[in-house]
């Protein structure tokens, strides 16, 4: 077989085929055995009738047909091999008219990943805002924190702001009940903003007993976006009452004696959270910059069937969501044309992100461990509220596991340019990532002696493990699950949708877990 190819364009080829008829054998023995036990011939077991006989009932031409369809694929991948192609989605193929006995020629379009000249990605400069923790956000958890510790007592007045009311719920149509708008004994905040239109507004006054009904808009269901009539009952009214901040609320809600050093440890958690949010921005700054420093030409079809592969997860998740594309286009006050010229900038970064990430991490020697993958696939099952052997055994049936794969290297490869990048804050300070761990604390200097990537420790279960510091560490914080380039074509339409499903998925366990906070409150 001979094979040659021809640049279309940076990111197509035409891969010419030649085939001499002999190299066809196989398939065409092959197509015999086939079509023997496919049809009766008397006087023949099926499977044993005779080539020449299997000729005159069905046609040599046919049989030919039957050969070049299971020679092709093969051939056509020999050919991607001998040329050290790598394609980008399936292919154009023009087989050019085949007789008996001569030569088979095909021709084969198909995109490929662009050649790319890598820019001087060491030392890349960006800056990131200062980590800064304020008084007010220190507040802000010890507030959240007092909520938590404190208690519903039944009062004997009208409802007001911050209250907690048990309510009865129904809607109608017309005069007609809708069933599926019916709720009973539900707790919720007066003030809160997160259940009907118009609700706050009447339970403001209502004290227990008392029922309204007003105008409202249902947000789902068969009478969406339909103004209905909903009667809300009262039949309990409690008061939140807080607990002082002192050191006595400090060793209830904690294991410190003092509430100035809750404070400091609250001050210092939102310090490390800060961190890690500051070398996301890092990782962020560092990839943009890299992408103007550099041309990547993208490949059109695949480029296109990514654009619609996401715009159909999009209406997925938006249905799910129980919307449609048009319903949130509508509420975000954003036309068709502006929404697609978004999602297609997006996937354009993003698909040039891979490329530049794949062309990095050959050019760093890159590879991933076991362990590497292994501790992406926990990540990813957490992610996905999956038990890490259900995530593992879907992965594998769905051949997702050489998509991980790149996903681990792409971060590994990200990491390790924003590890030597020179990153500075808005005070013009360098920030150290080398050190950072995934908590956000940073890792004793000395530690860095330790053992290198990949590299076995003869550890057993339950020893603890040294502080890592390099590449790998600075891949848990800046650059493997926790970045995945995929991740970042993602539109605010997925956001919201993914957001709106998981609030439908967690109001029924919130409702439970309120009513049971109720009930072991003193009252």
């Amino acid at each position: 077989m001979e094979s040659a190819v021809e640049q279309l364009n940076p990111t197509r080829v035409k891969l010419t085929v030649e085939v001499p008829f002999e190299e066809l054998k196989p398939s065409l023995d092959a197509a015999y055995k086939k079509i023997g036990q496919q049809i009766n011939v008397p006087g023949f077991r099926r499977g044993k009738v005779p080539a020449m006989v299997i000729d005159q009932r069905v046609g040599r031409n046919y049989v030919l047909d039957e050969a070049v369809n299971d020679a092709l694929p093969k051939l056509y991948f020999q050919a991607l091999q001998d040329n050290n192609i790598t394609p980008m989605g399936q292919p154009d193929l023009d087989l050019s008219e085949f007789e008996d006995g001569a030569k088979l020629n095909f021709t084969a379009e198909l995109d490929v990943k662009p050649q790319i000249t890598l820019p001087d990605y060491t030392g890349v400069e960006v800056q990131v805002d200062t980590v800064a923790v304020t008084d007010d956000e220190v507040d802000e958890q010890l507030e959240a924190l007092r909520e938590r510790f404190g208690s519903l007592t039944p009062i004997d007045r009208p409802a007001a702001p911050d209250d907690f009311v048990t309510i009865d719920l129904s809607a109608a149509k017309g005069g007609e009940p809708i069933e599926e708008a019916q709720a009973t004994g539900m707790s919720y905040q007066v003030g809160r903003g997160t259940m009907l239109e118009g609700l706050d507004e009447a339970l403001d006054g209502m004290g227990a007993g008392d029922e309204k009904t007003f105008p409202s808009t249902l947000v789902g269901g068969e009478f969406k976006d339909q103004t209905v009539d909903v009667t809300v009952k009262v039949t309990a009214v409690k008061e939140q009452e807080l607990p002082e901040l002192d050191d006595d609320f400090a060793q209830t809600a904690s294991e410190f004696d003092s509430i100035d050093e809750l404070r400091a440890d609250l001050r210092d958690r939102l310090t490390r959270g800060a961190r890690v949010e500051q070398a996301s921005a890092a990782r962020d700054a560092v990839l943009g910059k890299l992408l103007t420093m550099v041309d990547i030409p993208l490949p059109e079809a695949a480029l296109a069937e990514e654009l619609k592969a996401r715009r159909d997860s999009i209406n997925e998740q938006l249905a799910y969501a129980g919307t449609t594309e048009a319903d949130y286009l509508e509420s975000e006050g954003q036309s068709e044309d502006e929404f697609a010229a978004e999602l297609n900038d997006r996937v354009r970064e993003a698909m040039a992100a891979q490329f530049l990430l794949d062309e990095l991490a050959t050019a760093e020697s890159i590879a991933v461990s076991e362990g590497d993958l292994t501790a992406h696939l926990l990540r990813r099952a957490q992610q996905t509220g999956m038990s890490p052997e259900d995530y593992v055994k879907h992965a594998v049936e769905h051949n997702h596991v050489p998509d991980l794969v790149s996903e681990v290297r792409r971060g590994k490869a990200l990491a390790h340019v924003v590890e030597s990048a020179a990153v500075t804050d808005g005070s013009g300070n360098r920030v150290e990532l080398r050190l950072l761990q995934p908590d956000g604390t940073y890792a004793d200097p000395d530690s860095a002696a330790g053992p290198a990537a990949g590299e076995e420790t003869g550890s057993t279960p339950g020893d603890v493990a040294p502080a890592t510091v390099g590449v790998d560490a600075a891949a848990d914080v800046i650059g493997s699950s926790d970045y995945l380039v995929e991740t970042d074509a993602e539109t605010d339409a997925e956001k919201d949708a993914e957001t709106d499903a998981e609030t439908d998925a967690e109001t029924d366990a919130e409702k439970d877990a309120e009513t049971d906070a109720e009930g072991d409150r003193p009252s």
